[in-house]
């Protein structure tokens, strides 16, 4: 069994409890204006073009394909995207095995890792033989069946709620809200736990209407364990450009500190913890 990946990180702590190993899986069925993580959004293998590492050694000949990047001696073209075996990847993991004590672990990731629920069945199923620690960060965007393949072995979801209002999703996203919402009380009632993680985008969500509604949803779900409010950051941008892409969401504006520290209060006020 194979599975598309396109970066592991190490030592995240981000992710998850603990120290942890994210993999990051390709392929994503949103399209959010602000995503980070724009190469891996495709299912396939892309080559991206970093300007600034280019000598000019003209070996490429202009093209931007696989053929071009395996023969680019400065690294200026980089294939973006492996398939890459279970077993391999489980070697590639247990690696960082000595430190994922006490709470650390795996957490699968993307673009969408669900869309290649399989495979992340697949590799859950073996770590937690090991005893170690699966986690799942998901738009929840997928069919049930596909989450459901990795409840037996999941220890807790990182779940996206990006929005409430659904016009307001659909517009910023590509797609409405429902399905995902669905989904979350679908998780809710097998008894899984929940980390909501919600990103807070100016000109989008950044109101006290709109996380009240997410607050809404929220206080009446089981299993929720607490939310993480992520401010707009722009450190994807420069990912656009070596895809040859432009970033839909172009905005310098930042979530203020005072104006974030808001909004987490309108969580707690529904017991809610937020960070």
């Amino acid at each position: 069994m194979e599975g598309v990946v396109f970066d592991i990180q190490r030592f995240s702590v981000h992710d998850g409890p603990g120290i942890r190993t994210t993999v990051f899986m390709k392929g994503c069925p949103l399209r959010c204006g602000w995503c980070h993580n724009p190469e891996g959004l495709k299912m396939q293998k892309e080559v991206q073009f970093f300007r600034e590492e280019c000598i000019g050694c003209g070996r490429c000949r202009g093209e931007k394909t696989e053929t071009a990047a395996e023969k680019c001696p400065a690294g200026a073209l980089k294939i973006c995207g492996e398939k890459i075996p279970a077993d391999d990847l489980m070697e590639k993991i247990l690696q960082d095995r000595d430190f994922y004590s006490p709470e650390g672990g795996v957490t699968f990731s993307g673009g969408e890792c669900l869309l290649q629920a399989d495979f992340v069945a697949e590799m859950l199923k073996r770590l937690k033989a090991l005893g170690i620690s699966g986690c799942v960060d998901t738009c929840g965007c997928v069919p049930w069946e596909n989450i459901q393949k990795t409840l037996p072995y999941t220890d807790r979801y990182l779940y996206d709620i990006k929005c409430a209002d659904p016009l307001l999703h659909e517009k910023h996203t590509g797609k409405g809200n429902a399905l995902i919402l669905e989904n979350l009380q679908k998780l809710s009632a097998s008894g899984a736990r929940l980390w909501i993680r919600t990103p807070v985008i100016p000109g989008v969500n950044d109101t006290e209407k709109e996380m009240a509604a997410i607050a809404g949803i929220l206080k009446n779900t089981p299993g929720i364990e607490k939310i993480t409010l992520m401010p707009y950051h722009t450190l994807g941008k420069s990912k656009y450009e070596t895809l040859g892409l432009i970033p839909p969401y172009e905005s310098d504006q930042m979530i203020s500190p005072a104006h974030l520290e808001g909004l987490k209060e309108i969580f707690r006020r529904e017991n809610i913890p937020a960070d």
